[in-house]
């Protein structure tokens, strides 16, 4: 038998309720392959243990993290709390502690799901953003002077290393080489004209080991315009650590909404622990009445699957999720439909036990 330790920061407001339904598919596979197992610790760090101990997570945390085999987190963030501290003290702080340079974001358009384009077909949003996750504008290193006077200064500055930016480019046209896919790099070279001018001469040096992939590059505003009026021209795309945030949300309004939107932050060489989470937020005006879109948390739970070597149950929970969609029955309210949270789960963890047989036999 193969046993995964998972653990489970279940977060702020609709976190909770979304991973227990991320988990509860999970579980569904394992109860019907049973050479596979689960096992969670659940730790309790968050908002709501900021306001009670100072802190997001204890002193230790990184250190009991450590051993896990994946982090399986619901969200961060909640009134009264300011972002910038849930943020750096919980989120930032184990994507840095564990390396996860690479930040997976897939946006591709699955039958059934709402796309605010017209006349586009739904093979043609599909992309997969490989985000720089550990430095650039999101490295953390400025000052701010001169504090509450006249001639007060802010500084923040963009980190962008050779090992860095180079590791995550050379792991996109890995990813693009192996799906037989074209890579996009995204920057504004013209604009920040030492971080974005040094990513376009990485790009372009390691491009050269890469003769067999087709290439294209764009600054980041005609990106954003291309992904909505040509889309299908995205395949595989690598961005730094701003770029890739904000062009994610972007790619999530035209693949179905932030309801369906994964993300796995990934330390490729399995030193530490890689993390899985939906990217929609806690959404603290609909926590705890069940009204969460669990989607998200579900398709996480997939790229868990994909990373820990299980692709094809990975795939499984995708097409359940699709099943799910088709049918256009056991929907939240974000997607027009009546359903809770836990009805979504469930649903979803009977498609999963239908298709199962078939998946087993190949």
């Amino acid at each position: 038998m193969s046993i995964y330790n998972i653990a489970v920061i279940a977060g702020d407001g609709i976190g909770p309720e979304v991973l227990q339904e991320g988990i509860k598919v999970l579980n569904t596979i394992a109860e019907l392959d049973g050479s596979l197992h689960f096992e969670y610790t659940y730790f309790p760090w968050g908002c709501e243990y900021y306001s009670q101990h100072g802190v997001m997570m204890d002193e230790d945390g990184v250190e009991r993290l450590k051993d896990f085999d994946a982090i399986f987190l619901g969200a961060v963030g909640f009134p009264g709390v300011p972002d910038h501290i849930s943020l750096w003290d919980l989120l930032l702080k184990i994507r840095k502690s564990f390396d996860q340079y690479i930040n997976i974001r897939p946006i591709k358009l699955i039958k059934g799901a709402p796309c605010p384009l017209k006349d586009v077909n739904r093979e043609d949003i599909d992309m997969l953003f490989i985000r720089e996750n550990s430095e650039g504008e999101y490295a953390g290193a400025g000052d701010w002077l001169f504090k509450g006077q006249a001639n007060e200064v802010v500084l923040q500055t963009g980190v962008f290393s050779r090992k860095g930016t180079e590791r995550v480019i050379r792991y996109a046209f890995e990813t693009a080489r192996k799906a037989g896919k074209s890579l996009t790099s995204i920057s504004k070279g013209n604009a920040l004209n030492y971080s974005m001018v040094f990513w376009d001469q990485v790009f372009e040096e390691v491009a050269k080991e890469f003769p067999d992939v087709q290439t294209a590059s764009y600054l980041v505003d005609a990106a954003a315009m291309l992904m909505i009026s040509d889309p299908k021209r995205f395949e595989v795309v690598v961005t730094s650590n701003l770029f890739g945030d904000i062009l994610t949300d972007l790619g999530a309004a035209l693949a179905g909404g932030i309801g369906l939107a994964a993300g796995a932050n990934i330390n490729p060489e399995r030193n530490f622990p890689s993390m899985f989470e939906p990217i929609h937020g806690s959404a603290p005006d609909i926590a705890g009445k069940g009204l969460a879109n669990p989607l998200a948390a579900i398709w996480s739970a997939s790229q868990l699957l994909d990373f820990i070597g299980h692709e094809k149950y990975g795939q499984l929970v995708l097409d359940a999720i699709e099943g799910l969609l088709l049918e256009g029955e056991v929907l939240t309210p974000d997607m027009k439909g009546a359903a809770s949270t836990a009805e979504v789960g469930d649903r979803v963890s009977k498609i999963v036990s239908s298709l199962m047989p078939s998946v087993m036999v190949e």
